[in-house]
């Protein structure tokens, strides 16, 4: 027994792939539970509008976060600023400084509930008029008469985009998202391990192919695969949960392809670095893991701490989520979408640019290129 104990020890030191899966993964999910799985939101970017902002906008305290100041616009440019992004919170005031509106994002759910509460704590921290009310009529001389207090009205409260503050119609675009990473990174790495064990891959190397020939060969079935997932789970997403599409099809359509390109590319590169898909699956979770839950899906980004948020920003998923979001939910045009657009983009020429030069290493091309220029009649001869 202590042999076979030694042997398995021995064994595990030779696999240096599973041995940092064993320590890496459990630190990184104590990293990623500890400073980034909170519902608590912090900060909540906002703006005030209308005659009387400048004399509301002193009033504006944490947990908010006052990011512009228009007097001379209305409820109308307010909607506008959420919609872009510019805030999730907008305040819309009166001319003399009574806020009469107040418009939140419900696109972000744990914002908006954050939004929620926080206005409600302005308005319960107003002066009790009722006791003030009391105390002059205790100073005030009988005969002489009391003047009545009284409150404001209160703010309408208004939440776009999601009235019920519903978590459906916040997860499905992104978990519309997580099935093309699941598919993407996750099958289509196991696609050239699963080659390499079958003994086949010099038969691909010896082919006359291009190793880009054998790189779309391999990626386009999953590409379909997932592109019908997507259309599936919107389709039933928007069927069962009454998701609604204020967008352009076009504009998440274009969104969903980028990403998937971005996603399918990571599976082609921990593919080439895998010996077996044992390793491809461990290394395809360790970037799966940190895009579920780092990538504003489940946790909201402005609760996480600001060592950790920047991981947030390397995933792909990251802006895959505030892509769908925006178009489905709050009907963004590509406008306002062209940073996430543009940092998929650039995800998607860095690690396509990583893959190819791996798979050409592993492909060994230039067995291909000697078969090409001896021909079919060179090696009929030999």
């Amino acid at each position: 027994m202590w042999a076979m104990v030694v042997k398995e020890f021995l064994q595990l030191r030779r696999d240096r792939r599973t041995l940092a899966m064993m320590f890496v993964l459990p630190l990184m999910l104590l990293v990623i539970f500890g400073y980034a799985a909170s519902f608590d939101v912090s900060s909540i970017s906002a703006v005030v509008v209308g005659p009387g902002a400048k004399s509301f906008s002193h009033l504006v305290k944490k947990p908010f976060s006052l990011v512009a100041t228009h007097p001379r616009s209305g409820s109308a440019a307010a909607r506008r600023d959420i919609q872009d992004g510019t805030a999730d919170v907008a305040f819309v005031t009166s001319a003399n400084g009574q806020v009469t509106t107040v418009l939140i994002n419900g696109a972000d759910l744990f914002t908006a509930k954050a939004a929620e509460t926080a206005v409600a704590h302005m308005a319960q921290g107003e002066p009790d008029l009722r006791r003030i009310q009391a105390e002059l009529k205790r100073l005030i001389p009988p005969g002489y008469g009391v003047p009545v207090l009284t409150s404001p009205a209160p703010p309408k409260l208004t939440v776009l985009y999601n009235p019920g503050l519903k978590t459906a119609l916040v997860m499905v675009p992104g978990l519309a998202g997580v099935i093309l990473v699941f598919v993407g990174t996750l099958i289509a790495s196991l696609g050239v391990v699963r080659e390499r064990q079958a003994g086949t891959l010099e038969q691909l190397a010896v082919m006359p192919l291009s190793p880009w020939d054998v790189l779309i060969g391999k990626v386009a079935p999953y590409f379909i695969v997932a592109a019908v997932d997507l259309t599936l789970v919107l389709a039933v997403g928007m069927w069962l949960f009454g998701v609604p599409m204020h967008g352009s099809w076009a504009v998440l359509i274009l969104g969903a392809l980028l990403f998937l390109f971005v996603t399918l590319s990571i599976g082609v590169l921990i593919s080439s670095v895998s010996q077996n898909q044992g390793q491809a699956i461990q290394l395809a979770m360790l970037t799966v893991l940190p895009q579920i839950l780092l990538s504003g899906l489940i946790f909201p980004l402005a609760s996480m701490a600001a060592g950790v948020r920047w991981i947030a920003y390397i995933l792909p998923l990251t802006y895959f989520v505030q892509i769908s979001r925006g178009v489905m939910l709050e009907g963004q045009p590509i406008g306002d979408l062209w940073q996430p657009f543009l940092y998929l983009a650039v995800l998607g020429v860095v690690v396509v640019t990583f893959a190819t030069l791996r798979f050409r290493r592993l492909l060994n091309p230039s067995l291909g290129h000697s078969r090409r220029r001896r021909g079919p009649s060179a090696e009929a001869g030999a």
